[in-house]
Parts: structure tokens; sequence; C-alpha cells
């Protein structure tokens, strides 16, 4: 287990900080009775989703003591980073817009965004997206960022675009920090084709896993120490403080409390769970399961929209391509492409 305990991500979202970003998670909670959600932020420099969550829990009394740890076996290597360097070379593409609601805004107030959405499923919902997702070999990320990009791809200018995401990667039980609420996070850049299935995308993440790239970016965060935060602020203005441009980040919290023992009033409820937009990532879409809830949240970058039904019909679009596949039971094979990297 890699021993240090400086955390090298916080001074890179201090650096975006200063650069008026708003680097602040998004968590939600609707009480009993209620139907509009308390929006709690806390800034992703001192905190991870996560960490992020367990906090807001423990503050409300609940008890929490091993946080979730990293589940895929991969040790750390340095010699990650030195086979995605040329990666970080590579030009950004970026996926153009439709003409969207909502005048867009500049940033540079560091304000929460404005434009959001939420759902809930019920519990009878949400075991059923694990046991479809169980019994077709796929886990319940792949199957929600499959059905998020057919639900976004509308409001795409060519809707047969890659669509790169980011899908942080939980390295908690592999290094260490000076408490368990802080900053373990890497990610893995996932880039999703229009004619891939579920079953493409669940083998693309763990490709990227395998070739160890959630250890590559994290060395990359590492290399920061050797940098000021001017040359922080120039990389992150350039956008090549990342291995690519992403359009935004997918991360799910997964699931907590299933036997329902965090009994504590303020706790009761639905919570909401969604990662920070930047300009080089200007959709943040968060999953969180909550004594068999899952719910679903999707914000937007002011520069790419202020009006919250973008983010409601993002939302509908998300539901509406959950149900068909909870419909169709996941039957659809892998791709031709997919089908020849198995064989090889």
């Amino acid at each position: 287990m890699n021993q240090s305990k400086i955390d090298p991500i916080n001074q890179w979202f201090a650096a975006a900080e200063e650069l008026g970003e708003y680097i602040g998670i998004r968590f939600g909670h609707i009480a009993p009775g209620n139907t509009e959600p308390e929006w709690i932020f806390l800034r992703h420099t001192d905190f991870d989703g996560i960490g992020g969550f367990a906090e807001i829990l423990r503050r409300r009394g609940a008890k929490l003591n091993r946080l979730p740890q990293i589940r895929y076996p991969a040790s750390p290597s340095i010699i990650s980073l030195v086979k995605m360097a040329p990666k970080f070379l590579q030009p950004r593409r970026r996926v153009k817009w439709i003409e969207l609601h909502g005048n867009p805004m500049p940033s540079s107030d560091s304000q929460p965004p404005t434009a959001v959405a939420w759902h809930v499923f019920d519990e009878a919902a949400t075991v059923r997206v694990t046991h479809v997702c169980r019994k077709a070999g796929v886990t319940v990320n792949s199957f929600l960022l499959k059905n998020l990009t057919k639900a976004i791809r509308p409001f795409l200018e060519n809707q047969s675009s890659m669509v790169p995401w980011m899908v942080p990667v939980n390295l908690r039980g592999k290094i260490m920090r000076d408490r368990d609420t802080a900053n373990y996070s890497s990610y893995i850049s996932i880039k999703v084709q229009s004619c891939q299935t579920v079953y493409d995308i669940h083998h693309n993440i763990y490709e990227a896993l395998e070739r160890k790239e959630h250890w590559a970016n994290w060395y990359a965060y590492q290399l920061g120490k050797f940098t000021t935060q001017g040359i922080k602020k120039y990389l992150i203005t350039k956008e090549l403080a990342m291995s690519q441009w992403n359009l935004g980040s997918f991360s799910n919290l997964g699931n907590w409390d299933p036997e329902g023992k965090i009994s504590q009033a303020t706790c009761q409820g639905k919570w909401f769970f969604c990662p920070p937009v930047l300009r080089c990532q200007v959709i943040g879409a968060g999953c969180v399961t909550f004594q068999n809830q899952l719910s679903l949240t999707i914000h937007a970058h002011p520069e790419l929209t202020t009006e919250s039904k973008v983010c409601k019909d993002w939302i509908l679009n998300w539901i509406k391509e959950i149900e068909l596949d909870l419909a169709s039971g996941l039957t659809n094979p892998v791709s031709p492409e997919t089908e020849t990297k198995l064989k090889t």
C-alpha cells in the first residue's frame, strides 16, 4: 500500500477555483413529507464524493465505519503513466451541441450551477435495475452510463459523435490520506460510440482498469507537486490538465445502507449526489442508492446553459432509456468490434 498522505488533487482544484470555477460537490436531501431537495455543497478541494456523503451523514449522527474500498485488484504502477503519456499530448476534440434553452453565462463568480434536475426510483424499480444487470453480467455503472449517453445524444449537433466521459475511480484501500473522507479518487476516460451496447461499455471500463489508467492519472496528479499554481492554472486554461477533453463526469457513489440501519430522523428520506462541472467537463451526472432507492442527478456548467429545463429533458430521456432496457432485459449482444477484441 502506498503510504503517502499528501493529497496532490486538492492543489489542482484550488487552481481551478482561482480561475473562477465552482468546485463544489452537490448533495441533496428530501426529508419525508417534502418534495424539493435541500442542496448541500462541499468543496471537492476537501472531499471526494464518497467522503463528502459520509461526512454529511456522520454530521447527522449516522455511524459509518469503513467506507467503500476499491474493488478492482490492479496494484499501483508508475509504468502505467509512461504508457499513457502520449494521450496527454493528443488534441482535445470537443463535442458540439445544438442550440440549448437558457442563456449561457461566464462562471467567474464561483456560484453553484443553476441548471439542475433529479429523479429517484422507488425500491421496486431499484431492485429491478440491480437484478437485470446481475442477470446480464454487467455492472449498474455500465448500465447507467450507456443510458445516460443515449439520453444526451439528441442534444448533440452530430448524434453519432463519440462521447467521452470521465468516470472517477475510488482508490480507498490502495492509498492513504490523513482522514477517510479526503480525496481518494482518480479516474478513467470512457469513450462511448453510438453503436455500442451496454456490454461494450462494460468491457471498455474493465479494459481501462486492466490497463491501470486510473493509476496513470493518479501518478499524473502526483507530478503536479513539482509545478507552481501558475503552471497548474495555465494547463487547466489550455485544457491540458487531463488526458482528454470530456463531455462530462459520470459518478456513482454506490449502494448505502441497504439494511436500513441508519435510523436518525435527519438522515431519512431521499438523497442525491452530483460531481462538479468545469469548462472542460460541462455536465455532471451523479447517482447514489440510499436504503434501496436509486437517485439520478444532472447539472450543467453555466457556460453551457443556466436553464433547468435542459437538465430535466436529459433526466426524462435517461429514465426512458433505463425503462426500455429494463423491459428488454438487456438482450443486446456486444458489437462486432468488441467481439473481435474478446477473441484476440
